[in-house]
């Protein structure tokens, strides 16, 4: 296994938060022939036993470190960490193998040992080992240097390289979510579009709340969230906000109402919703040359598009039959193709990054679903569903599904995750009310 950490530029400057500095790994996996697998697609499937041994070293930060990992893990359903008070070592040496018989006993499969120091440039060094208990192989062992004030993103990064190791999956943990933060009574709610680590840390306010904000999106390459915004007196129109800068502009100059913006695969793009009268048709923008494409004519509303991850094709909702259902199309606008045939209606689609799903709301008898189905519409299989849920966005490994869920009267929305196979759903924390999320790439991944 390896992992490769670009230089970051993660600094997000203009809303106060500290420049980071790289995070540079080293340390050679050992090789080992242990099979310390878990398979998450099973039909028996149940969380592997784990444990994360207490980081030794530098104060607190090796506890703070190993419990970002243990909640981590636990949090993504696929593993069931050991409580703190059943470990027979509390803090076994980093140096020296483990007593693997203790932890045998104790039913664990896999153990996590860390260790953080400084080195002589004042850098954090952070090192793990992963260890299969049942043959007493190492699995994988890493170190990292980073300034110390990146500590959190260490356990991230950690947490990530177990995930993929054991599950053989991409991971997620170091990355953010973006969403809509709501305070206020129902009837005059304050939106502003806020930006947290994917766990609920380090929340920080992207808009003052000076006017109404939905459905951020990520942009896959750049620091940029792409959102629609509601200036009083004006109509709503799509605009770009770049993270490093702070700077927004709008996407377009056109006189009527644009919404429902998608990057393309590469960055550069935009495909949004642009409203002429009783009909909503979808243009693609060229961010450089501002150049515009129509893809759809229709006298119908078509909204809500969503590129598959080489580009090729869009994804998109329509009433033109007389419902709402989902489309694909090429990415210039040919050969649309209906796709949802159940009963109900289908909206915001989105194409997982892996290509292999497309999750979508859909809402029958006064119910609110999230599900997936195959891009040519065939496996569907609905994930969760209430009163109301809504606004799916995948995770950058294409294995699980932001969403968020509104219990209804005075209260308000709330983050939740759940796995492409509805095993898993667990709330994510957020200040207040919440809707709209949207997923970053790993941070890593970012340019």
């Amino acid at each position: 296994m390896r992992l490769v950490l670009n230089a970051l530029r993660i600094g997000l400057l203009a809303v106060g938060v500290a420049a980071t500095a790289g995070l540079v790994p080293a340390l050679a996996p050992t090789p080992a022939r242990a099979e310390l697998v878990v398979d998450v697609q099973g039909g028996q499937f149940q969380p592997m036993p784990i444990a994360i041994a207490e980081f030794v070293g530098e104060g607190n930060l090796g506890p703070q470190i190993s419990g970002i990992v243990s909640a981590n893990l636990a949090r993504s359903g696929y593993f069931a960490p050991l409580d703190g008070s059943r470990f027979p070592e509390r803090t076994p040496a980093f140096d020296a193998a483990p007593q693997f018989d203790l932890w045998r006993q104790a039913g664990v499969q896999g153990l996590v040992t860390g260790r953080v120091t400084r080195d002589g440039q004042g850098r954090l060094r952070t090192e793990f080992r992963l260890w299969d208990v049942q043959t007493g192989q190492q699995i994988t062992g890493q170190q990292f240097f980073t300034d110390p004030n990146n500590w959190r993103r260490v356990g991230h990064i950690i947490s990530d390289a177990v995930f993929t190791r054991i599950t053989g999956l991409a991971g997620f943990f170091d990355t953010r979510i973006v969403f809509v933060d709501e305070t206020g009574p129902k009837e005059n709610r304050l939106k502003r579009l806020a930006i947290m680590d994917q766990d609920g840390a380090n929340v920080r306010y992207l808009t003052p709340g000076d006017n109404s904000v939905v459905t951020p999106r990520f942009s896959p390459r750049a620091q940029e969230i792409a959102f629609m915004a509601q200036v009083s007196g004006e109509q709503p129109r799509v605009q770009v906000l770049n993270l490093e800068t702070g700077a927004r502009q709008a996407v377009g100059n056109f006189p009527d109402m644009t919404s429902s913006p998608r990057f393309s695969p590469n960055g550069r793009s935009i495909v949004m919703t642009l409203q002429q009268g009783g009909n909503a048709n979808l243009y693609l923008i060229d961010l450089v040359s501002r150049t515009m494409t129509r893809l759809t004519s229709t006298l119908a509303i078509d909204t809500s598009p969503s590129f598959s991850p080489d580009g090729t094709q869009i994804v998109f909702e329509s009433d033109r039959g007389g419902s709402q259902q989902l489309y694909t199309m090429g990415a210039d606008g040919s050969n649309p193709q209906r796709i949802s045939f159940g009963e109900g209606s289908y909206s915001q689609p989105v194409w997982s990054p892996r290509g292999d799903w497309i999750a979508f709301t859909k809402m029958r008898g006064g119910q609110f679903s999230i599900g997936v189905m195959r891009p040519d519409g065939s496996g569907e299989r609905i994930l969760t569903e209430g009163f109301h849920n809504e606004s799916p966005a995948w995770a950058p490994n294409g294995q699980y599904v932001v969403f968020f869920r509104d219990p209804g009267g005075q209260s308000g929305g709330q983050l939740y995750m759940v796995d492409i196979t509805g095993r898993v759903e667990v709330p994510i924390p957020t200040p207040g009310y919440a809707s709209d999320p949207t997923w970053s790439p790993l941070l890593s991944d970012i340019r």
